[in-house]
């Protein structure tokens, strides 16, 4: 089995924070949304990996191979951004007929990935939502299996939202339809659709299951992402002792990077740091903060900083890119 991690989306609602770092290697909790999809799916085995990279994928491509050195990587290049749909079709060559578990490069979830493994049948995420317009959403037949799937409905007949986590048996199926799709200009809201290619398969004899996964961690805007830091910080947040930092208190739960000095200040709850920060005189709750940026005589809360930032001034709530050199005095 194969894993495909699409990762080429410009990230247009985390800006300014995609121009210079891809959304899928923004921190969180210590770790970044593709290191967590990555151990996820090297805990049941998995271990060759097929990126669609594009915009800034020269990042994405040193990130694995710096933190995952042997990995099974390839790196397919989605120079025309044209939906995920298009950017799985890139894959056929190197993905051929073997089994594929396909994870959306912005996409955290959790369930049971081994029995998802385990099951015979090909496999589709998916979470009751409140607003199921702004996503695909798959109708369930009583026996579990699923009869449709649409891609953003406006009159959805279903509340089961597609959450962007996929293990597809019939591979072969699933490119003959991506290209068949392709070929007829089949469209929806103007991108090639990965959705389309499973409704395909499913009007032509394929069965799928749903599968339901218990938590949903959204990475796409400023304030989700800092909802799903909050929420990984208490599952995976090591315990911080305050003493190796001068004059400060720490309220957990918090992530720290190697190589931060802290003096002076009040971090927590809720905050990442990234490695080699420094931080001095202020106070930081419920943010994350980049690598290498210095923080001087501010009061921070639900921000989110880029890395090679410096920041000097007073209370405000923030959302900066990285290289940025700001004075609130």
């Amino acid at each position: 089995m194969k894993a495909i991690i699409p990762v080429a989306g410009a990230g247009t609602k985390l800006r300014p924070h995609s121009y210079t770092q891809p959304k899928a290697l923004i921190p969180l909790a210590g770790k970044t949304v593709l290191s967590i999809i990555i151990d996820q799916l090297k805990s049941v085995g998995i271990n060759e990996f097929v990126f669609i990279v594009g915009y800034l994928g020269d990042k994405i491509q040193d990130y694995v191979k710096t933190k995952y050195p042997d990995l099974q990587a390839h790196y397919v290049h989605q120079v025309d951004r044209q939906g995920v749909g298009h950017a799985v079709r890139l894959t056929r060559n190197i993905v051929n007929q073997d089994e594929v578990f396909v994870v959306l490069g912005d996409t955290i979830c959790e369930y049971d990935i081994q029995e998802v493994i385990n099951s015979p049948y090909s496999m589709i995420g998916v979470r009751k939502v409140d607003d199921p317009r702004d996503f695909g959403v798959a109708e369930i037949e009583d026996d579990g299996f699923i009869g449709h799937v649409v891609e953003k409905p406006q009159i959805p007949k279903s509340n089961m939202a597609l959450v962007g986590v996929y293990k597809i048996k019939e591979s072969e199926q699933l490119f003959q339809c991506l290209e068949n799709n392709i070929r007829q200009g089949l469209r929806s809201h103007g991108e090639y659709s990965l959705t389309d290619a499973l409704e395909c398969m499913i009007q032509a004899g394929a069965k799928f299951q749903a599968f339901k996964v218990e938590n949903w961690f959204d990475c796409g805007r400023k304030e989700t992402i800092l909802e799903s830091n909050a929420l990984l910080l208490k599952k995976f947040a090591p315990k911080t002792d305050a003493g190796q930092f001068d004059n400060t208190v720490i309220i957990p739960p918090v992530s720290i990077g190697a190589g931060c000095v802290i003096k002076n200040s009040i971090i927590g709850p809720n905050v990442s740091i990234g490695e080699n920060t420094t931080i001095d005189y202020s106070i930081v709750k419920s943010s994350i903060i980049g690598s290498f940026s210095n923080l001087f005589d501010i009061v921070l809360d639900d921000s989110v900083i880029g890395s090679d930032t410096n920041l000097r001034g007073e209370t405000r709530s923030l959302n900066i890119g990285d290289n940025t050199s700001i004075d609130l005095g």
